[in-house]
């Protein structure tokens, strides 16, 4: 059990759900109650076939491919900073953003799975074993889905003038964190 939790704390962090649901209502504002339950799902099911696979192959196919975490922080840093800038000075970025596919891409990849939450996963397989992992990060994103089920009620309580304040401010603190994703993936390739 001490293992788990050695697991789920670490992977939990580098999810950061709580962070992500800011974002998450800015993208389901206008959004039909029926999608956003179709988006979620969709999120959920991207998500843990993407880190699964990652658990699973995602080394390999990395070498095989001569991609390294570095490349995989830089190019994840960038799709979320567009994603950002696009909500930031666009009218309603909403538009651009396909409901039919938002849950998968960028939702599930790269908010919930993204490029540190896949890391962390990796980094937990090695030291204590893919089982354990494959446990830790499958808890780690049903509670991400759970936590973002619950983000309608936030919405609710913050009104849509709130809420759409809100999410240009998570947008501005999610296009700094791509750039720290981008920082970091070329500090990464540097220091080699």
């Amino acid at each position: 059990m001490r293992e788990f939790w050695l697991c789920f704390v670490p992977i939990f962090v580098a999810v950061d759900v709580v962070g992500t649901m800011p974002i998450y209502l800015g993208m389901i504002e206008g959004i039909d109650e029926g999608k956003v339950g179709r988006i979620l799902i969709q999120s959920v099911v991207t998500a843990l076939a993407v880190a699964l696979a990652f658990l699973f192959i995602g080394e390999a196919v990395f070498k095989l491919l001569g991609i390294t975490f570095a490349d995989f922080m830089v190019a994840g840093g960038m799709l979320l900073f567009v994603i950002a800038m696009n909500d930031i000075v666009g009218e309603k970025s909403n538009a651009r953003l396909d409901p039919e596919t938002l849950g998968a891409v960028p939702l599930g990849v790269p908010l919930i799975a993204g490029p540190a939450a896949l890391a962390t996963m990796l980094l937990c397989a090695t030291e204590y074993g893919k089982p354990m992992a494959v446990l830790a990060s499958t808890a780690n994103i049903l509670a991400a889905g759970i936590v973002l089920r619950m983000a309608k009620t936030f919405l609710r309580l913050m009104g849509k003038a709130g809420t759409r304040t809100f999410s240009k401010v998570a947008n501005l603190v999610l296009a700094a964190i791509a750039v720290m994703m981008v920082r970091k993936g070329i500090t990464v390739f540097l220091g080699r």
